[in-house]
């Protein structure tokens, strides 16, 4: 799931990148939407991660419980 994340992430630096290069408003706002597409994407890895983490931390106790 990092890979991911790390891809996404790094995809996003991009965007941003290219929106701050952007001399056109339209390729600005395109760029834009690009990066914060790719930050709701990160946002949501990262949000299933951490509830399969504590989905098998939960499996965990009930079985040693």
């Amino acid at each position: 799931m990092s890979t991911n994340l790390d891809l996404y992430l790094e995809r996003a630096a991009q965007a941003q990148a290219e929106a701050d290069a952007a001399t056109l408003d339209n390729v600005r706002d395109r760029c834009m939407r690009s990066a914060n597409a790719w930050i709701v994407m990160a946002e949501r890895v990262e949000r299933m991660e951490r509830q399969r983490v504590e989905n098998e931390a939960a499996k965990a106790s009930l079985t040693t419980g």
